[in-house]
């Protein structure tokens, strides 16, 4: 595999993302809509990832983000804090009482349960990380002078705004300038991309910053929406996570983008909202490996179980330059991470080990 990274030595960093930090609020076994109490996280999808290699895994990470500088602002820095993630990089942005400059986002979260899906309602617009510009960053301090050796984002964090759009493009060019290996999770959310020119702004974006990208991250809708492909086959194939169907799409991927060193995606099928199957695939070196399947894993709380998943590959790459390797941890890592509540995880290096390993859920005394 030719992920050639940065040694150690020379950097600040082990892993820094770009990304929003929205505060969830979360009902609990509730409802959003008849809730008197809400729990509160932190929590977004390109952040999880890096909070993951630094609580899972005990790596040196830092997080790119923007904040209003107000009460919920610092709220949200001391929730980062807790995580471990360094809050150095984080631009504070000034606001006014009421949040017409800019605010920070918040996440209404509900799990679900049974046959009863996950809810999820957003208050994201107009937020400082969705106004902020390139020029808002110091990407060649943080790349070329402090070191960074991965560099995560993804498409949530580009689909905020224009200028997110931009920004995104611009980090991912700098990283790369300086040796950073670079990974993207495609996260596309159709809802999202509709303010700022739907699918084919999308495409548009994601195309471009394909070029750059060593790990991509997504499932068959990602790829088709935002890179364009065309799927090969019946949609049965991917409704029922067909391994031939993906491997069809990987091989378009990469003939088009033979950048791509490695190429991954986590494997559902939804039983209920509380029984799902659970596996991933990743590719590298022209071979499929697959991590072992988790059938009728039981979930608490399926957010942020994909950005666990890019977490432990991430650290397996990393760590032990070994695919398989890699897509175990990531398995292994979002199976766990969905046992518990929030969008972030909860286990630790040890345990996903034991998980991997095929250690059972008896009682440790």
């Amino acid at each position: 595999m030719d992920l050639k990274l940065r040694p150690k030595e020379t950097c600040r960093f082990d892993a820094v993302s770009l990304g929003e930090v929205m505060l969830r609020l979360d009902p609990g076994e509730g409802r959003i809509r008849t809730a008197r109490n809400f729990r509160a996280w932190e929590g977004g999808g390109e952040y999880n990832v890096v909070r993951g290699l630094r609580r899972c895994f005990g790596m040196k990470t830092a997080v790119i983000t923007a904040l209003a500088e107000n009460e919920i602002g610092k709220l949200m820095e001391d929730f980062i804090l807790q995580g471990g993630v360094d809050v150095s990089l984080i631009q504070w942005m000034k606001t006014d009482g009421i949040g017409r400059i800019c605010r920070n986002g918040i996440n209404f979260t509900e799990r679900g349960f049974g046959i009863r899906g996950a809810v999820g309602c957003s208050d994201r617009a107009n937020t400082a990380i969705s106004k902020a510009s390139p020029e808002d960053f110091d990407f060649e301090y943080i790349f070329g002078k402090l070191g960074v050796r991965w560099f995560h984002t993804g498409g949530i964090y580009a689909a905020l705004s224009e200028q997110s759009c931009e920004t995104a493009i611009a980090a991912i060019k700098t990283a790369k300038k300086y040796g950073a290996a670079v990974s993207y999770d495609l996260n596309y959310r159709p809802s999202m991309w509709n303010a700022i020119g739907g699918q084919k702004k999308a495409q548009k974006v994601n195309q471009e910053i394909a070029e750059y990208v060593d790990v991509m991250i997504g499932n068959e809708e990602d790829f088709t929406a935002c890179l364009g492909f065309e799927i090969e086959g019946n949609d049965a194939d991917f409704k029922e996570l067909n391994l031939d169907g993906y491997k069809k799409m990987i091989g378009q991927a990469v003939r088009k983008y033979p950048n791509f060193k490695v190429v991954a995606t986590t494997l559902r099928t939804v039983k209920t909202a509380t029984v799902n199957d659970w596996s991933a695939i990743c590719w590298a070196d022209g071979t499929i490996y697959k991590s072992k399947d988790y059938k009728g894993l039981e979930i608490m709380d399926r957010v942020g179980g994909g950005d666990s998943f890019a977490s432990g590959l991430i650290y397996g790459l990393m760590t032990e330059q070994d695919a398989q390797a890699a897509v175990n941890y990531g398995a292994a890592h979002g199976a766990l991470a969905m046992t518990t509540p929030g969008d972030t995880t909860m286990a630790d290096k040890k345990e996903v080990e034991s998980v991997m390993g095929g250690k059972g859920a008896r009682v440790q005394r």
